[in-house]
């Protein structure tokens, strides 16, 4: 793998002379590659940067991470190796001074603050992009680490020093100004998620059992088990249901809290209708197979599980929270939305998508799906480089 350490063992130094470049360099600096949202966006946003002609290195704070078989062998990588994210900051600074990129795309809070950070000591001409995939709100920063809670005072701080802000979302745009992120620098750029092949991955062979021999409907949930994608009020609405309608619940995904629903289900008397399959590289078979998919978060910066069940031809439920869902679905048009916390609201709503399949039909929701693409996703961001670059000329 092309990676090389700033902090650690070894550091790519190649080809690292803006001078000896003929194409713009975009360094895109990310935390890691666990088995996220953000992670699996940078690395389809890499590769379609690189298919417009543009030369990508991609920085991490940890080389670490599920997704790390998914590097494409192309892509060059440079690890920090930093204990902590802001601990980045003067590593990111030397490789500013060193690789002088055209732009630095940052993701997310911590990872942006840093950026900005390190962009201010390098004092090079390298335009930051920071990206915004999840909600400012005080309420989504409770479910996360408490340092989190200043992100929307530092961008206040550093407002000046971003020269871009994009928001996955309409809502989030909303918060950056909020934030004291002038209007003419915040963009919605909405994720990349149906590629090319799309239908391809979502085609493989499925071999859950309760897919493969289907004698009930079975519904299909996919995120981390953290608190904020919230499956307990998932599994409390799925108690309700069962109560009228034999069915399947099964949950992709991996998290801290795990036990907790596997004692959940138990204490509610649906432990042997509930698999909980762990982290899974391919979840879009399961999307397909499924009878409806289902999301239950109580934020959420997009919803690319939503377009990817979409994309399968799998009507979807959602609850309405912030930000992205309700965009998605165009507030019903594409699928059921229900408010959040409500296992109540939720409950009738597994029944009501079984019993109005044809309301969602297949074709109908992939042609929604479709309008999220790795190809409209890439022109909108190598549109906006070139803008920026273009001031610097």
């Amino acid at each position: 793998m092309p990676a090389s350490a700033i902090g650690g063992e070894f550091y790519d130094m190649h080809n690292r002379a803006k001078s000896e470049r003929k194409r713009n360099l975009v360094a895109i600096y990310i935390h890691d590659l666990s088995p996220g949202g953000v992670e699996r966006q940078t690395l389809v946003l890499a590769k379609e940067l690189q298919a417009r002609g543009m030369d990508i290195v991609l920085v991490l704070h940890r080389l670490r991470g599920e997704l790390i078989p998914l590097l494409p062998p192309e892509l060059p990588v440079v690890v920090l190796g930093s204990r902590r994210t802001l601990q980045d900051v003067p590593r990111l600074r030397r490789f500013l001074l060193d690789r002088r990129p055209d732009i630095l795309l940052a993701n997310v809070d911590l990872n942006n603050i840093a950026a900005a950070l390190a962009n201010v000591m390098a004092g090079t001409r390298t335009r930051l992009v920071i990206c915004q995939h999840n909600p400012l709100s005080a309420d989504y920063h409770a479910t996360v680490n408490w340092r989190h809670r200043f992100v929307p005072w530092c961008y206040r701080l550093l407002a000046s020093r971003i020269d871009h802000a994009v928001a996955v979302s309409s809502g989030i745009a909303d918060e950056l100004l909020r934030s004291g992120i002038a209007p003419a620098k915040v963009s919605v750029i909405s994720n990349a998620v149906i590629g090319e092949d799309f239908l391809e991955r979502a085609a493989v062979p499925v071999s859950h059992p309760w897919l493969v021999n289907k004698d009930r409907p079975v519904f299909v949930t996919a995120g981390r088990l953290v608190a904020m994608k919230d499956h307990a009020t998932l599994l409390q609405a799925f108690a309700l249901h069962l109560r009228k309608r034999p069915s399947r619940l099964i949950l992709l995904g991996d998290g801290p809290m795990l036990q907790l629903l596997r004692d959940l289900a138990h204490s509610a008397g649906i432990a042997d209708d509930v698999a909980f399959e762990g982290f899974v590289h391919n979840p879009l078979p399961y999307m397909r197979a499924a009878d409806a998919f289902v999301l239950s978060s109580r934020s959420e910066g997009f919803g690319n599980v939503l377009i990817e069940a979409m994309g399968c031809g799998t009507p979807v439920i959602s609850t309405d929270c912030p930000h992205g869902p309700g965009e998605i679905l165009a507030h019903g048009e594409f699928g059921i939305l229900v408010p959040p916390r409500d296992p109540a609201a939720l409950a009738p709503a597994l029944s009501r998508i079984l019993d109005q399949r044809e309301k969602w039909s297949g074709d109908r929701v992939r042609s929604r799906a479709a309008t999220f693409s790795y190809g409209a996703c890439a022109d909108r961001y190598a549109a906006l480089f070139d803008s920026l670059i273009q001031l610097d000329n």
